[in-house]
């Protein structure tokens, strides 16, 4: 039973890594961006290619993947998604699924259709005995990287003249313009660092997840749960929800495996029945 536990805590903070990104943009730039799990896939991908067929240390491989999605998503951000900001939610929708597609394409044609595993160090392998409680390594490095994330990040949205900065931005363009501030450079710094964690998780979930084609389709449903379930005003919410997701994804998978995901379904459903504005909502993060 704790065994479980431990694994679905580590499985939430890896959704919360992948999904925290599309909170930011979703939750405080009103943007609602499909094609998030496509930067997943490419950082993934970088540290899998630098990692397993250039022989770097896997730490660069994960510094690389952030970093290359974050560049490409400051470049997307600038060149496409700057030109449907104030679009329907409807348009937002099918530019970014239409991106999400190409993606896939692409990543196909160049890295083939195979499921690819990154190979991680031998001190992260295996696991560690507390109490009789199998403890995986790299499962507890997920864990750490997850938890220093959450705290750098709420300090930086609430503590910091940037986070204030992205807040006004979002409240109002005009006003925050005749403050002087640049709303343009702050949205794409904010889309760029929402892309680059995405392309960290990518690379830590290559390991426990695997990466194909397909990869931004088949976790895109996961992404969205955690912000609908958590709620995205702010960056605890989809925390607390990732962790709820994951324990009862890995519980579920374990006592019934063969209903599969149903239970992280049934656990959404409920939640837009009784609480359509996030489970841990309460109001936009000030």
């Amino acid at each position: 039973m704790l065994t479980i536990l431990f694994d679905g805590i580590a499985y939430g903070m890896l959704l919360f890594v992948l999904a925290c990104g599309l909170a930011v943009t979703l939750g405080l730039m009103n943007f609602v961006n499909l094609a998030h799990g496509s930067f997943a896939m490419a950082g993934g991908y970088v540290a899998l290619v630098v990692v397993n067929n250039m022989g770097w240390p896997f730490s660069l491989g994960l510094v690389a993947a952030f970093v290359s999605a974050a560049a490409l998503g400051a470049l997307l951000e600038r060149t496409l998604y700057v030109h449907v900001y104030n679009k329907s939610h409807l348009d937002q929708v099918l530019f970014t699924i239409g991106l999400v597609f190409m993606s896939v394409a692409a990543v196909d044609y160049v890295m083939g259709s195979q499921q690819q595993f990154i190979r991680i160090p031998a001190a992260l392998q295996g696991q560690f005995d507390v109490f009789g409680i199998g403890m995986s390594k790299y499962r507890l490095l997920i864990i750490a990287i997850c938890g220093v994330i959450t705290i750098a990040l709420q300090l930086a949205l609430l503590s910091t003249r940037f986070g204030s900065q992205l807040r006004a931005s979002v409240d109002d363009q005009r006003v925050a313009r005749g403050l002087g501030v640049n709303v343009g450079v702050v949205f794409a710094v904010t889309f760029a660092l929402g892309s680059g964690l995405a392309g960290l998780g990518g690379a830590l979930g290559a390991e426990i997840l695997g990466l194909d084609p397909i990869f931004p389709l088949k976790y895109m449903i996961y992404f969205l749960i955690v912000v609908t379930v958590g709620g995205s005003s702010s960056i605890t919410a989809p925390f607390f929800a990732s962790i709820l997701l994951g324990i009862g994804d890995v519980a579920g998978k374990y006592y019934v495996p063969k209903l599969g995901a149903f239970v992280i379904y049934t656990i959404m459903i409920i939640v837009l029945i009784i609480r359509p504005q996030g489970l841990f909502a309460h109001g936009r993060a000030r």
